[in-house]
């Protein structure tokens, strides 16, 4: 709020506006057309008032309906769907992302707006969620609203229904013929090469990387000149804190783990509800891979450097963002 003003007929009036630009606004009025008249501006002064967020919300439903039923979106040659993604999937997530996990980012300059680029990120949480965050996050809070296109293990594509609609969320299997053919096409690229090592390990181990694999995704990286971006998640190891693994029914599931944390089994269903820790989310420097041919990526010495470069970023980075929060669930 502006500090009290006198207004310029000298009337001597006190004016404490209400937002500065209306402030400014009444006084270039003023100055033009002199003393105000003391006359109640009639309705015909009013300004249009919009349409209310339900009816917005209410024509942008009815629009995509329609798009559905008239054949009118176009997916892609992995099973991409962005009309689906940015009007079903995106906003069903969004209450978790804003509401429940109050995800804040840190660094999200450091993502081009165009072009092909890596994001590498730590993986945890007993479920997935951390890498439907990140992709919410990029969606929403990057200024070129881009999509994560992800790169998952089998096993998630195998799943009834939501195997399908990971399709549909443009995630496509974690593979190198793929990652480069999106990455050349100048797709970002989201990969957690902790895998499920990273995803199901013990409450105990939280916030220390796993094996990052034999560096696969800088040998895609490497092969199309992309940058990698570290990324660095905190929160999502305190949604299911692991603490246990019944593993005869995990072979019976044909899961890699069945886990047991302070809710679940115990509470059935409702043990299936995260638990509301804050987050944040930490893009970091890009790494560079231009600079290098593409024969590069035949180097396990380069590839086994470039990965270890990578890993430590994001391992530094999480000691940092955990040093400086005080509370797990108030961040």
């Amino acid at each position: 709020m502006e500090t009290s003003e006198l207004p310029p007929d000298g009337s001597g009036a006190r004016v404490i506006p209400l937002r500065a630009e209306s402030a400014r606004r009444t006084r270039g009025e003023r100055s033009e057309a002199g003393p105000a008249s003391p006359e109640a501006p009639g309705p015909e002064a009013a300004e249009p008032t919009g349409p209310s967020v339900l009816e917005e919300s209410i024509e942008r439903l009815a629009a995509f309906v329609r798009r559905r039923v008239d054949g009118d979106y176009q997916v892609d040659e992995f099973g991409f769907d962005p009309d689906l993604t940015d009007n079903v999937i995106i906003p069903a997530l969004r209450p978790l992302y804003r509401s429940w996990f109050r995800v804040e980012t840190i660094g999200m300059h450091h993502v081009p707006d165009v072009g092909g680029a890596l994001v590498v990120a730590n993986h945890s949480g007993t479920l997935p969620l951390d890498a439907l965050m990140t992709a919410v996050a990029l969606h929403d809070e990057h200024p070129a609203r881009r999509h994560l296109r992800m790169l998952g293990a089998d096993l998630v594509f195998r799943l009834p229904v939501l195997g399908a609609l990971t399709r549909k969320q443009g995630a496509t299997l974690a593979c190198n013929p793929d990652a480069e053919r999106l990455m050349s096409s100048g797709e970002l690229v989201g990969v957690w090469p902790e895998g499920f090592k990273g995803i199901g390990k013990p409450f105990k181990d939280r916030y220390k990387l796993q094996r990052f694999g034999r560096g696969g995704f800088v040998s895609a990286a490497l092969r199309t000149g992309v940058p990698i971006i570290p990324c660095s998640i905190v929160g999502a190891e305190e949604i299911y804190p692991k603490i246990g693994d019944i593993k005869p029914l995990a072979r019976l599931f044909g899961a890699p783990y069945f886990p047991v944390t302070p809710t679940f089994p115990l509470l059935g269903p409702l043990g299936a509800v995260p638990l509301p820790s804050k987050w944040y989310i930490e893009f970091g420097e890009p790494i560079r891979t231009d600079a290098h041919e593409p024969a590069d990526a035949d180097d396990p010495m380069l590839v086994f450097n470039l990965t270890d470069q990578v890993r430590e970023s994001i391992q530094h980075t999480l000691y940092r963002l955990l040093s400086q929060r005080r509370n797990a669930f108030l961040g």
